[in-house]
C-alpha cells in the first residue's frame, strides 16, 4: 500500500472551478474520507487521484511518484462506485476473476486468489452464482472482492454504501472498515453521509464549494469546528449557534451576550462585530442559574435521551438531555454551557477563533 500526497490541487471545467488548490496527505493504511455536500467537488478530487480526471493544475504523488499526468492504468488503483458495474453475463467467480485474468495469471494462481479475497468477504458460498439473483450486500462483496483481488496500492471508493438500505448500509459500513483493518490498505472514500464519515474515517476532509473547509480527527472536527460551515454539517443534531454583535481580545475567557456573561476557553485572537457562539446540544445545560434565559418551544424523545428545543434571546437551540430530566414546553429556564467544550466564530469571516483548547488539537 502507499502514502498519497496531494498539494494544491485544482480543476477547471471552462469557467467553473470545481476543486481549488487542495492539500493533504492520505498516510499509508489510513481510512481517509472526503465529505461534503453534493456539488462540493470531493467526487472531483477522487477521480483526479485515481486518474479518472487529470487535475489543472498542483501535484498528486502516490507511493513518492508523482503520477499527476498519468492515467488510471499507470496509478495501480482500484475504484470501486456506487452502482456495482459488475459483468451481468458472468458468475460471481468470473467476475472477481476478471481483474486477474486481463492481467495473464496463471489459471492456479487466479483460483487460489479468487478463493482467498472470497473467503476475506465471507462470500465463498456464492462464488458459482450469477450476480443477478445476488442481494445489494453480496453484489456489494463482489464488487470488493473484485478491487482487492488486485492487490492494488490504494482503493477509491465513492459513495460505495449509497445503494444500500439502511439496515445493509450499517451493516456493510461495519464490515467495510473492518476489511480495510485486516488488510491494511490505504483508502480514500468519498460520502455525504457526516455520519458514515466519522464512524469509518481515520481521518476526514470536510469540503465545500471546492475548498477544504477543515481537514483533521474524526473528534477534532466535531469539537473543534474551523468554521461556521463545518459547525452546521457536522453532528446531529448540529453545534448550536448564538449570533451577537460584540467585541472579544486575546486572553478574553468570557463573551458578553448582551447582559450576560458566559465563560470560554482563553481566546488566542479577537475580534469585533458579528460573532457567533457555537456549543453542542450535549454540552448545553438547562436550569435556574444558567447566564441566558430562555423559553422551551418542544421535545424530541429518542429513547434514552431527548432534544430540547430552547428559544433564546439570541437565537434557537437545542440541548441534548436524559430522557428522565423535566422538559415542559412553555416553561422558561436559564441556558449554560461547559465552558471547555464552547467554540466561538468570527461571522463576517465564518473562521473559528483560535483557543487554547483547538490550537492544542490543530497542533496535535
Amino acid at each position: 500500500m502507499a502514502e498519497i500526497v496531494v498539494s494544491d490541487l485544482r480543476k477547471e471545467f471552462g469557467a467553473f472551478t470545481a476543486v481549488q488548490g487542495s492539500s493533504f496527505t492520505v498516510r499509508d493504511g489510513e481510512f481517509f474520507m472526503l465529505l461534503g455536500p453534493s456539488g462540493c467537488g470531493k467526487t472531483t478530487t477522487l477521480r483526479m487521484i485515481a486518474g479518472l480526471e487529470l487535475p489543472t493544475s498542483g501535484t498528486i504523488a502516490i507511493d513518492g511518484e508523482d503520477v499527476s499526468q498519468r492515467p488510471a492504468r499507470q496509478r495501480d488503483i482500484a475504484f470501486v462506485f456506487q452502482m456495482f458495474a459488475l459483468y451481468p453475463h458472468m458468475n460471481v467467480r468470473r467476475n472477481i476473476a476478471y481483474p486477474l485474468v486481463s492481467q495473464g495469471m496463471s489459471r492456479s494462481d487466479v483460483a487460489a486468489r479468487v478463493a482467498e479475497v472470497a473467503g476475506v468477504l465471507r462470500i465463498e458460498g456464492v462464488l458459482d452464482s450469477p450476480v443477478g439473483g445476488l442481494s445489494g450486500g453480496d453484489r456489494q462483496r463482489v464488487a470488493l472482492a473484485r478491487a482487492i483481488v488486485r492487490r492494488p496500492k490504494a482503493f477509491m471508493m465513492d459513495e460505495p454504501l449509497g445503494a444500500l438500505d439502511s439496515e445493509f448500509r450499517e451493516e456493510m459500513a461495519e464490515e467495510l472498515r473492518a476489511l480495510h483493518d485486516r488488510i491494511g490498505a490505504t483508502t480514500v472514500y468519498v460520502t455525504h453521509d457526516q455520519l458514515e464519515a466519522m464512524q469509518m474515517g481515520d481521518k476526514i476532509v470536510v469540503m465545500n464549494h471546492g475548498v477544504i473547509e477543515q481537514f483533521g480527527a474524526p473528534q477534532d472536527i466535531y469539537d473543534h469546528p474551523a468554521t461556521l460551515f463545518v459547525a452546521d454539517f457536522i453532528g446531529s443534531p448540529p453545534m448550536n449557534l448564538l449570533r451577537f454583535e460584540g467585541a472579544v481580545a486575546p486572553g478574553d475567557a468570557v463573551a458578553r451576550l448582551g447582559g450576560a456573561s458566559v465563560a470560554l476557553p482563553a481566546l488566542r485572537q479577537g475580534a469585533r462585530g458579528a460573532l457567533a457562539l457555537g456549543a453542542r446540544p450535549e454540552h448545553v445545560r438547562l436550569g435556574d442559574d444558567g447566564p441566558l434565559r430562555g423559553r422551551i418551544e418542544a421535545t424530541e424523545y429518542l429513547g434514552t435521551t431527548q432534544i430540547v428545543t430552547v428559544e433564546t434571546g439570541f437565537g434557537r437551540l437545542r440541548a441534548r438531555l436524559p430522557a428522565a430530566a423535566q422538559a415542559t414546553p412553555g416553561e422558561h429556564v436559564g441556558v449554560g454551557f461547559v465552558a471547555e467544550t464552547l467554540s466561538l466564530f468570527d461571522a463576517e469571516t465564518g473562521r473559528a477563533l483560535r483557543t487554547a483548547a483547538n490550537e492544542a488539537a490543530h497542533h496535535g
